[in-house]
């Protein structure tokens, strides 16, 4: 039972989610990419304002620390970081890939597989089953016309995230679903909140992103 900060600025859109023991209090987010790092401190500001809420109140802070943009991935530590020292908070690092699995885990297949857009045809990507566990740990990949057949032949596998557009232009298999899923920091709350019941807490002096490949940055 907890009181979590949740940030996301790994992806497109930067999201804040205030939860407490599981249950989204407020959610604040931001489309302009561009803009995370300015926006980010006043979205927190604001999402305990709406609470009546202060900062020092929070049990925990929770990050997706990647995979991700490169940019934004460093933010959203360097921020929770800040915020752990200075309050002497527990920090929750939730990997990016699992946290939009979870926001796709009641659509109709077998499998999830999401896709962050790593430029030309990489993705980082992973897949997970419909209670979230590993079948593939994530990796950066390069998609061709024959990525996935072998797990395809058995399963029906539902392809989202910002990547899986280019897969969708190169694979024509009946088992591959793509679908338009938005994830925010509100699908972090889940996870978050079992990882604190669990005391799995990042160590602040090493925690880093997981970056998968030297620099990322989304094509203009």
């Amino acid at each position: 039972m907890a009181l979590i900060l949740n940030i996301d600025t790994a992806i497109d859109s930067a999201s804040v989610c205030l939860a407490k023991d599981a249950e989204v209090l407020s959610i604040v987010k931001n489309e302009k990419q561009k803009d995370h790092a300015a926006w980010l401190h006043l979205a927190i500001k604001e999402v305990f304002e709406k609470n009546s809420l202060e900062l020092k109140t929070i049990d925990a802070t929770a990050v997706t620390g990647g995979p991700g943009s490169y940019t934004g991935l460093r933010i959203g530590m360097a921020t929770v970081k800040g915020i752990c020292y200075a309050l002497a908070k527990p920090m929750i690092v939730l990997n990016t890939l699992e946290v939009m699995a979870n926001a796709a885990k009641n659509e109709d297949a077998d499998l999830l597989c999401p896709m962050i857009d790593a430029r030309r045809m990489e993705v980082f990507t992973a897949m997970y089953s419909k209670d979230l566990q590993t079948i593939k740990k994530p990796a950066a990949i390069t998609l061709n016309e024959k990525s996935f057949d072998e797990e395809l032949s058995k399963h029906s596998i539902c392809f989202f995230g910002n990547g899986s557009n280019k897969f969708r232009s190169i694979k024509k298999n009946k088992n591959a679903l793509f679908i338009l899923i938005d994830t925010d920091a509100s699908y972090m709350v889940s996870l978050s909140e079992d990882k604190f019941r669990q005391k799995e807490f990042a160590e602040l002096a090493y925690a880093e992103p997981l970056y998968l490949k030297e620099f990322y940055t989304p094509a203009k």
